[in-house]
């Protein structure tokens, strides 16, 4: 394992020394995979593994950059579909809109569960987590009078641009699917790299030590939720115009378990881990299709090796880099001294 390590470092650093022209090589090719594959099965199926990579995402900033447990994150997905869809089916407004208020729905679910776990950590965050995802569904299936109850919501109207509609056999959801991914990996890094992302890993590292440095604990772990809520509901919209059809049951608890177990299968805070632990265990039922009833106790025996073996998740190492100076900012000579003292340390 300690062999593998070392090379999986070495090429993650090769991948950053070459992100300018990795990256754009990469979208190059998944642009161009509607015109390559024209299955319409596999296509659905990449849809699935974006959808995910956004909501793992959206639950990262929550366990991976501020520490803490979410275990009903599919409810602001499902706030952000159920938006989405009512206003779309009921009122006939399109995509684009409703795509917007999809994004404020799942926002709204986050500034209420952010204020009801303002001040609560650890298990008891976790618990209240949970129940908010029950009630969540609870009023879905009850308010028969705007969700149909256990009906669902049908005729979901799908996104059009200029007179033509994306469908998943013409490739249009597969390239929205990558536009969205690509704002949700945005804002992720967006968060890390601000003032905003340092108070909420402060908070992560250490809560009081935070509070006594003046961070406002309570207001960034608020932000965070609605934050993440807001992603959520926007993975929530897609599914819903993708799918044309929901129900209570496609936001269920089996949802936010598979999400938690992807970012800590992927590695905590970071995120080329949520996209490739939304690859390989979205696309896992799929390949074996024998084995997909099945797919809990694999994820199960999958993260009981992880843990034992590389506790910090398949690509969490990543997220354990120090913050990269500002061009023209160098390190106060005793520091850089310092540096180099405890680098010879190891060589020696």
């Amino acid at each position: 394992m300690k062999i593998l390590g070392e090379i999986y470092a070495k090429f993650t650093d090769f991948l950053d020394a070459k992100k300018k022209i990795v990256i754009p090589v990469l979208y190059l090719v998944l642009i161009l995979v509607p015109f390559l594959f024209k299955s319409q099965y596999f296509l659905r199926v990449l849809c699935l593994i974006g959808i995910y990579a956004i909501l793992t995402m959206s639950l990262n900033l929550i366990a991976g950059y501020m520490g803490q447990t979410s275990m009903g994150h599919a409810a602001l997905y499902c706030l952000g579909g159920y938006f989405s869809g009512l206003l779309g089916s009921k009122l006939g407004w399109p995509f684009w809109i409703t795509l917007i208020f999809g994004i404020i729905g799942g926002a709204i679910g986050g500034l209420v569960l952010g204020i009801a776990t303002m001040r609560l950590s650890g298990s008891y965050l976790a618990v209240i987590t949970l129940a908010f995802g029950e009630v969540v569904e609870m009023i879905i299936l009850n308010f028969n009078s705007v969700t149909n109850g256990p009906l669902g919501v049908r005729n979901i109207p799908r996104p059009s641009l200029f007179g033509w509609e994306f469908t998943t056999s013409n490739g249009g959801f597969y390239w929205l699917m990558l536009v969205l991914v690509t704002i949700a990996v945005l804002v992720s890094l967006a968060v890390l790299k601000s003032k905003f992302g340092r108070a909420v890993i402060a908070i992560k590292e250490d809560e009081l030590a935070a509070k006594l440095m003046g961070v406002n604990t309570a207001k960034y772990r608020v932000q965070t939720i609605i934050l993440s809520g807001a992603m959520a509901g926007m993975a929530g919209a897609f599914y819903a115009s993708m799918n044309r059809y929901i129900d209570a049951n496609s936001f269920n608890f089996d949802i936010s378990m598979t999400i938690l177990c992807i970012v800590i299968f992927g590695g905590l805070g970071s995120i080329p881990g949520m996209i490739v632990g939304s690859i390989l265990l979205i696309s896992f039922p799929e390949v074996l299709r024998a084995l997909a009833d099945y797919r809990f106790v694999v994820y199960g025996l999958l993260l009981i090796l992880m843990m034992r073996f590389r506790p910090q998740g398949l690509m969490g190492g990543l997220s354990k880099k120090p913050y990269k100076l500002p061009r023209g900012v160098t390190l106060p000579k005793a520091l850089q001294a310092r540096k180099e003292g405890s680098k010879g340390k190891q060589v020696g």
